[in-house]
């Protein structure tokens, strides 16, 4: 039983902590960087964009459809692809609604969705939504 624990120190080597520390960090930031934090260069979203906009063509927000609270989508995107916080999946719905912020809005808004200025949108309870048609293009070929 000795020889069995000696083999396996044998195979333990010796680190500096603080490398390790700092290389695993920075590989770590890396992947998180390029896996999320940069846009798409293919479309210029992020996965969140992606998430949302995939949550909304599969509950059938669609152009031709009437508004649904901005809450739907959210929960939707939220429960089924992205766990991450309703506040982070709302803001980028507004985003994508807003036509200061993109050169095509992917989302069709209705109510406060904010101004260039400091005035922030209304909660999501208080505002609608739907795909753009040009989002709809952008999904097209999914299914």
């Amino acid at each position: 039983m000795s020889d069995d624990n000696n083999a396996t120190f044998d195979r333990v080597s010796p680190i500096d902590i603080n490398e390790e520390m700092q290389s695993s960090y920075i590989d770590y930031a890396m992947s998180v960087i390029v896996g999320r934090a940069l846009p798409e260069v293919r479309d210029g979203m992020k996965p969140v964009h992606r998430r949302v906009l995939y949550a909304m063509y599969d509950n059938g927000y669609r152009p031709d459809r009437s508004y649904v609270k901005s809450a739907k989508p959210v929960a939707d995107t939220m429960g089924n692809y992205h766990p991450h916080g309703d506040t982070a999946i709302y803001d980028t719905l507004v985003r994508m609604a807003q036509p200061w912020s993109m050169r095509y809005p992917l989302v069709d808004g209705q109510g406060n969705f904010g101004s260039r200025g400091n005035d922030g949108p209304a909660a999501m309870r208080y505002t609608e939504c739907r795909m753009t048609p040009l989002a709809m293009e952008m999904v097209r070929d999914i299914r």
